[in-house]
């Protein structure tokens, strides 16, 4: 049979993206289209290697295809992918930042942080992480890199730091330059040059996402990052108990300031109920239950998901190998659901306003 290209068009024209709730050839989402026969390829070029409808997605495609053309299209979708960026980060390459923030300390911000990182990489995206938790790094023992040092290179006369890559993502962590047996008694202006070094004096080359973990509570290097650096989203992690419920909402707070005016891109419950290994179907909201859920509804934020008390969290964190690089748990996929929405998210923001068109529009 013969079609064209326009009536591909027009047919993937009826496709909506769910969340941008505009269509994919309006959003210019359909690219390389091809014809041969009754044969039919295409690519669309979602906002996210991380989006969690693209299965949705390409099967709205096939079947545009077989109800507005011909059911005897032999049609090969390509899924690939091209991570949207709003603004400048102020990180050369880097095209979104997402900071990972609590409260209060104790709730398992580091681990969310490390595992959203990696979940976010074995997606397909380019992902950095900064340990910006400058009183207690914890980077270089979760990726098992106690002792390690970055190496450096000098370009134009200024000293570049090479972020050491592990697992597929690239890292630096202050915690790389200071001894672990020792205290460094930080004052505030020496913190704030510390935390810029980080970001502007490393080589990220290019990344989709670069994570910072923040230290708990709401301080000079939460106020440093965000107003020396446009941050596309936070992450916010706390346990269900009210005592940390209480902070949370405070650290959110800080976010919604009209002098930061960073948007929340969802809450996660950690630790929030305890389930035996032997027992697997049993949870026992030794904490309470659904707080975090609770807070994101009162706040209107999303609610991103829950992760157990399990001992297996811990124990690969102290090992080196943190739980989303070793196995298909229950656990392991929760965090990837989450990476999958905290992807969501970002794109939906980047929507909302003046998308970047070198990013989009190639």
């Amino acid at each position: 049979m013969v079609f064209t290209k326009e009536q591909v068009l027009q047919a993937l024209s009826h496709v909506e993206e769910p969340d941008l709730k505009k269509d994919l050839v309006t959003l210019n989402m359909i690219q390389d289209i091809h014809i041969e026969g009754n044969r039919l390829s295409f690519s669309v070029i979602l906002t996210t290697p991380a989006c969690p409808l693209k299965g949705l997605i390409e099967n709205a495609c096939r079947n545009a295809i077989a109800h507005f053309i011909s059911k005897d299209i032999e049609v090969n979708v390509n899924m690939t992918s091209r991570v949207t960026s709003q603004k400048n980060t102020g990180v050369p390459g880097v095209k979104n930042i997402i900071a990972v923030a609590s409260g209060k300390g104790g709730v398992g911000k580091s681990t969310v942080a490390v595992n959203l990182a990696l979940a976010l990489s074995k997606s397909g995206a380019k992902v950095g992480l900064i340990d910006a938790d400058i009183y207690g790094p914890s980077i270089p023992i979760m990726f098992g890199l106690e002792g390690a040092r970055p190496m450096a290179t000098q370009e134009n006369g200024k000293t570049r730091i090479e972020p050491i890559e592990k697992f597929g993502i690239k890292l630096l962590s202050i915690g790389f330059f200071t001894d672990p047996n020792q205290p460094v008694p930080w004052r505030g202006p020496m913190v704030s040059t510390a935390v810029k070094q980080l970001f502007n004096d490393a080589d990220w080359g290019e990344l989709d996402y670069l994570v910072v973990d923040l230290p708990p509570g709401t301080g000079d290097i939460h106020i440093t990052i965000t107003q020396t650096f446009p941050v596309t989203g936070a992450v916010i992690v706390t346990t269900p108990q009210n005592v940390a419920l209480a902070d949370a909402k405070k650290g959110i707070g800080m976010f919604m300031m009209d002098a930061i005016n960073v948007p929340i891109l969802g809450v996660i419950e950690n630790m929030a109920y305890f389930t035996p290994a032997e027992l697997p179907q049993n949870k026992y909201y030794i904490f309470g239950q659904d707080g975090g859920k609770k807070l994101a509804a009162q706040l209107d934020v999303p609610f991103l998901g829950e992760v157990p008390l399990v001992k297996s969290i811990s124990e690969s964190g102290d090992a080196g190998v943190p739980l989303v690089q070793q196995d298909n748990s229950v656990t392991a996929n929760a965090f990837v659901d989450m990476a999958q929405q905290v992807a969501q998210q970002v794109s939906i923001y980047n929507a909302r306003g003046v998308v970047d068109k070198n990013v989009v529009n190639n």
